[in-house]
This record gives structure tokens, C-alpha cells and sequence, in this order.
């Protein structure tokens, strides 16, 4: 009687598990150890942000000028002249726009200060004498308490956080060159140390993974790249004909804030037209909204489906998500990033669940599947 009992009881007990809200709270809790794992990892990773932000940025450019290096050795360049011709290269435009913009700022920064000035006397008289006139103890006050914080402690704290982000800014700049290098060099030597553990159908489909990953990167990056130059060159012209101050380094802002979709390249022309307003006065700087406002539709509409293609296969919202919460966790650097990280999480999900997934285009500098493991 007593076993009956225990039976009954324990059938009682998967059953209670078997119904609707049993299978319901197995699921729940499910997805609360994944959520856990996520929260958990994502923690981890930004306590070692240092490391991971450069082995981002690195596999983002070696999947970009990789097609190059690839180029240069199939026409019978050896692998290392190869990779560090396009290392080399990569590095002059990058010393060349950074000395662009350091060199047009000190050129024009004189004259920018004067038109500021101007601009902020007009400002104020608008204040003082505009449709809602403020009164001048107010003016004086708001004043005050812009000078008291400027040289408050907060901001001299402030200052020393600054200094110690530019110290890692350094670090992780320097590291960020030589990971990039060996990336160039000894990519394919390096994921298939990390492919030794598998055999099998894993091992292909971590190999169709890991191309497709190096394709969406690349060609993200790409097709972003000459976005962002056909917006730069449409700003730039607009300012440069309108004779606004900092034309040339607003011109590479808009180029660099085109990486952030969605919002990098509004924001960048938004910047444009404050200083075409302090400087150049409020004509100038709608004209320089409507130039903004046309490009952006331009981008959207053709630039946009035509040269992305489908490196982007993201819905807007998606997108913005991203941003979000790449901002959230890292600011500047984790909103670029966040995008194509995003891009490549949904390309990798969609090759790991196919079931019969096309064979990715082999890359000729990977050695073949055969030889991965010796």
C-alpha cells in the first residue's frame, strides 16, 4: 500500500511538471540561465574592455582590407610583404586624416574663435531684445553659474578621468595595430588552432561560420566606407561653397560618423550647422540643414540598398536597439561597433541553423579543412 502511495505521488509529481505550467516554468527557467550566462559573459567582457574593444576594431579592419592582402598574393606577392604593404598603407590614411584634421583646425581656429564671439553677442542680444526677452540679472546669473562649474571640482575630476581615457585610448590604439597585424598575417593559421576540437559536420559549419562572419565584416565596412565618402564629399562641397568655418574637418566628422547607422551622420551635420549658424549666421545654416536632410534621403533611398546589398540584413528598429545598447555599454566605440556586431550574431545564426546550408566561397589563403588540424 505504502509503495501504491509512493508511486501515485510520484506520478503526481511528473505529471505536475508535464502539463501546460509545468512545461511553461521549465521553459522560464531556461531562459533565465541563458539570460544569466549573457549577463554574466557581457560583465566579464567589459571588465577586460581594454583587450576585447581592439580585437574588435582589428577583425573589423582585417575583414576589410583582407580582399587586398589576398589580392596582392594571389599576383605572386609574398605573405608578409603582402600584409605589411597593406598594414603600411592603412596606416598612412589613417595618419593622414588625423593630421588633415589637427592641421585645419589650428589653421582656422583663430578666425572660428572671432565669429564665435560675434555669434554669442548676437545670441545674446536675441535673448535680451527677442520675442521672450530675458532679463539681464538672469542672463548674468546663468552666466555665473556656467563659470562656477566650469571651474568647479566636478570638472577637474572630470579632467582626470579624461586624461585617464586617453591613456587607454593609447593603449588600446597600440594594441589594437599589432593584434590587426597578426590578423593580416597568420588569420587563417589562427582559426584553425581554434577549430582543432572539432571534427565533422561541426567543424563545417564552424568553418561556413567563421566566412560568412569575415564576409559581412568586410563587406559592412566597405559598403559603409563608400557611403560615408559620397556623404563627405556632398557636405564638404556645401560648406566649402557657403565659406563655413572647419569645412574640411566637419567634412571627415561626417565621413566618420556615417559608421554609426541611423543617427552618426545627422548628428555630424547637425555639428555642421551649429557652427555655420555661430559663424556664418542663420541663413547659412538652414542651407546647410537642407544639404544635410538631402543627403540623408539620398543615402536611405539608393546609396543605402545599392552598395550594402545584403551585408545588412537588419530591420531599422533592430538597428537602433543596437545602437542602443551598444552606447549603453560603451559608449562611441560600442555604438560603431555594435551594428555590424549585430549583422554578424543574425549571419552566424542563420548558417548554424540551416539545414542545408550552401558551402561558403573558400578563401584561397585557407588551407583546406583536411590539413586544419596538423
Amino acid at each position: 500500500m505504502a509503495r501504491s502511495v509512493e508511486v501515485t505521488v510520484e506520478g503526481k509529481r511528473r505529471d505536475l511538471w508535464a502539463d501546460g505550467l509545468g512545461r511553461v516554468g521549465t521553459r522560464s527557467a531556461q531562459i533565465l540561465l541563458v539570460l544569466t550566462v549573457v549577463v554574466v559573459s557581457v560583465y566579464a567582457l567589459l571588465q577586460i574592455r581594454l583587450l576585447v574593444i581592439p580585437v574588435l576594431i582589428a577583425l573589423i579592419l582585417a575583414a576589410a582590407i583582407g580582399p587586398f592582402v589576398n589580392l596582392l598574393r594571389r599576383r605572386g606577392m609574398h605573405g608578409g610583404v603582402a600584409t605589411g604593404l597593406a598594414f603600411v598603407a592603412l596606416l598612412v590614411v589613417l595618419a593622414g586624416v588625423t593630421t588633415v584634421i589637427v592641421a585645419s583646425v589650428r589653421s582656422q581656429w583663430g578666425e572660428l574663435v572671432t565669429q564665435a564671439s560675434s555669434g554669442l553677442d548676437e545670441l545674446e542680444n536675441f535673448l535680451l531684445n527677442g520675442p521672450f526677452p530675458l532679463d539681464r540679472e538672469q542672463l548674468e546669473q546663468a552666466r555665473t553659474g556656467i563659470v562656477e562649474f566650469a571651474t568647479s571640482s566636478q570638472v577637474r575630476s572630470g579632467a582626470i578621468t579624461g586624461l585617464s581615457v586617453v591613456t587607454e585610448f593609447l593603449a588600446g590604439t597600440g594594441l589594437m595595430v599589432v593584434i590587426l597585424f597578426f590578423f593580416l598575417k597568420d588569420g587563417a593559421k589562427i582559426w584553425n588552432f581554434f577549430l582543432r576540437p572539432f571534427t565533422g559536420a561541426r567543424e563545417a559549419k564552424l568553418r561556413r561560420a567563421g566566412a560568412r562572419t569575415i564576409q559581412v565584416l568586410g563587406d559592412y565596412v566597405r559598403g559603409t566606407a563608400i557611403v560615408a565618402l559620397v556623404d563627405t564629399v556632398a557636405i564638404g562641397a556645401a560648406l566649402l561653397i557657403l565659406q563655413v568655418p572647419l569645412a574640411i574637418p566637419l567634412a571627415i566628422i561626417v565621413f566618420l560618423g556615417a559608421f554609426v547607422p541611423l543617427v552618426g551622420a545627422t548628428v555630424a551635420g547637425i555639428l555642421a550647422a551649429l557652427v555655420a549658424l555661430v559663424a556664418n549666421g542663420p541663413v547659412v545654416a538652414l542651407i546647410v540643414v537642407a544639404v544635410v536632410i538631402a543627403v540623408n534621403q539620398l543615402e536611405g533611398d539608393l546609396l543605402q540598398p545599392v552598395v550594402m546589398g545584403k551585408s545588412l540584413q537588419l530591420h531599422a528598429l533592430v538597428i537602433l536597439m543596437a545602437l542602443t545598447a551598444g552606447t549603453i555599454l560603451a559608449g562611441i566605440i560600442g555604438a560603431v561597433l555594435s551594428v555590424p556586431l549585430a549583422a554578424v550574431i543574425w549571419a552566424v545564426i542563420q548558417v548554424w541553423t540551416a539545414e542545408t546550408p550552401e558551402l561558403e566561397p573558400m578563401n584561397p589563403d585557407l588551407p583546406p579543412a583536411d590539413t586544419a588540424k596538423t
